[in-house]
């Protein structure tokens, strides 16, 4: 009998989409049309989530370092984000998929900001999958915010720092409506977490893999799900 991976699997998946670069340079073509393969592999790893019994997939898009990319990737990609945006963004709504982005919105442009509220507002009824979208994102940057948002509640009197605990400060990051990840995937051979979730995956299985993001197929994503099933997780206490 078939085991059902929506009882022994990974509710919450987080991707590290590494190799878009490399993936074209074996091909002799620009970094950028890596990037663009790229986005078009998200669609089929969205679309896998509900049959493999993952819920909630956070997918790692432009980190806070990505910025020290030269100026021309670094403007592709941000046009790229746009474009993805309004290309998916009635197709997202009609899969029923909810659409969030975690990270910091300053540096980023108003009309890319925009377009990042709007799909938020459109899907924000939508419960059959929950994509989370890090948009400029940075693990140690995100609880430094946390960290300053925490200090204004108790510098204000509605937070004694006698309570600050875990879980205090938990609610004040990025992702505080969402479950901590179970699963932590990287493609592209590295391993390495550059920064992911530092936080949220204290407890996360991790796989890191050979295979290049563009190339990353829903598959091989079953395969790294059902490798989860077989895992024993403890979460530090010892089975009697």
């Amino acid at each position: 009998m078939a085991k059902d991976l929506s009882q022994t699997g990974p509710h919450h998946v987080a991707i590290i989409m590494d190799g878009n670069g490399r993936w074209a340079t074996q091909r002799g073509r620009p970094r950028l049309f890596g990037h663009h393969a790229g986005a078009k592999r998200v669609r089929e790893i969205v679309e896998a989530c509900p049959d493999l019994g993952v819920k909630y997939l956070t997918i790692f898009a432009f980190s806070t370092e990505n910025w020290k990319r030269t100026q021309t990737e670094v403007a592709g990609l941000m046009s790229l984000f746009r474009r993805y945006i309004q290309r998916e963004a009635h197709a997202l709504f009609e899969e029923g998929v909810r659409v969030r982005f975690i990270g910091d919105r300053i540096k980023l442009d108003d009309k890319l900001v925009t377009l990042m509220d709007e799909l938020e507002l459109l899907t924000a009824d939508n419960d059959k999958v929950h994509l989370t979208i890090a948009l400029n994102y940075g693990g140690r940057d995100e609880v430094a915010r946390a960290t300053k948002r925490l200090a204004y509640e108790v510098a204000a009197g509605r937070l004694d720092p006698k309570d600050v605990n875990d879980e205090t400060l938990a609610r004040f990051l990025d992702t505080y409506v969402l479950p901590d990840p179970d699963l932590v995937i990287r493609t592209s051979g590295e391993a390495r977490i550059s920064n992911f979730l530092l936080w949220q995956s204290a407890y996360a299985e991790y796989e890191f893999i050979d295979t290049l993001w563009p190339d990353f197929s829903a598959h091989e994503f079953a395969g790294l799900i059902d490798n989860y099933s077989q895992r024993d997780r403890r979460f530090g206490a010892v089975n009697t």
